[in-house]
């Protein structure tokens, strides 16, 4: 059995991201259905690059909606925690990695859009790696590239968009 992805979403980035979706399925969809239609009218279809790029172009915007459709389908809607101090979906963190400090949120891209914090998934070695732990913790994680990173966690905030 397949599992599913549920992403968490604030009300806000789920009604940002619905209206996206709309505009993604009717606006932005109908003007390049008229491109390849355009190009099309132009004649030969195997040497009229117009056409090659808006059928790329349709391509990539109907896997974005099939990609948007799939996220709203399966958000969990909520709000932002206020900060306990301790690490967890939704909140931002201050932390020394690997000798730098770095301020950052840890969630959805989609709920710090907007934002001027990075968004790390809970999911991401990072993430895992730091949820739960509290001010004043320290932890490492093994990155991608197989090295090991040192993490210290100094502050935890609630997250304001």
């Amino acid at each position: 059995m397949a599992e599913t992805n549920h992403t968490f979403l604030t009300q806000e980035a789920f009604d940002r991201l619905t209206a996206d979706l709309e505009r993604m399925s009717t606006v932005d969809r109908d003007e390049i259905v008229a491109r390849i239609a355009q190009a099309r009218d132009e004649g030969d279809l195997k040497e009229n690059s117009g056409y090659h790029a808006a059928r790329d172009q349709l391509g990539l915007l109907e896997a974005k909606i099939r990609d948007l459709k799939e996220m709203l389908k399966h958000a969990q809607i909520g709000e932002v925690p206020e900060s306990s101090g301790v690490v967890e979906v939704g909140t931002v963190i201050t932390a020394t990695i690997a000798g730098d400090q770095s301020v950052f949120f840890i969630g959805s891209r989609e709920i710090a859009a907007g934002s001027d914090y990075d968004a790390y998934s809970p999911e991401s070695p990072l993430g895992q790696a730091i949820i739960g732990l509290k001010v004043g913790d320290s932890t490492s994680f093994t990155a991608p590239n197989g090295n090991q990173i040192q993490v210290s966690i100094s502050k935890v905030e609630t997250f304001v968009p």
